[in-house]
């Protein structure tokens, strides 16, 4: 199965990193920002532009994130965010790509804007504390830390 690793180059590429036992043995690629990290990936990867929540930005990365998904074809999309997922998410979901989110571990009673914005678009949607589970709906799930 195809999987696209969608994550920003920060501490959410450590924590998509260290799910690796999830999707060893799947064919996968990343999209991810262009930075010095992010180049020495040694998996198949689409870097672009850095977009943060401008909404400009992320209208131009939406375009360049359809034509990657309409090439690549994932069977799904995993994510620990941040916003390069919103685009990534909507245009899967629209496809009919699976979309799993995995909420960061540094959020322990506070959800994450991209996680509010992809929640409604998931497939699936993991946080890895219980007390997250009361910030969003029944489609949350709590399966322990998972990083």
């Amino acid at each position: 199965m195809k999987i696209a690793l969608v994550c920003s180059h920060g501490g959410h590429l450590s924590e998509i990193l260290d799910l690796a036992d999830a999707y060893a043995h799947h064919e996968t690629f990343f999209i991810t920002y262009d930075a010095p990290r992010t180049r020495m990936l040694p998996r198949r990867k689409y870097l672009l532009r850095n977009i943060g929540f401008n909404v400009g930005w992320m209208a131009v990365a939406a375009f360049q994130i359809l034509f990657i998904l309409l090439s690549e074809r994932p069977r799904v999309i995993l994510s620990t965010g941040a916003e390069i997922a919103v685009p990534c998410f909507y245009l899967g979901r629209l496809l009919g790509m699976r979309t799993i989110f995995v909420e960061t571990w540094t959020r322990v009673r506070n959800p994450t804007l991209t996680g509010r914005w992809v929640y409604p678009v998931a497939s699936a949607f993991f946080v890895q504390w219980p007390e997250l589970l009361r910030c969003y709906g029944a489609k949350a799930q709590y399966r322990g830390g998972l990083i």
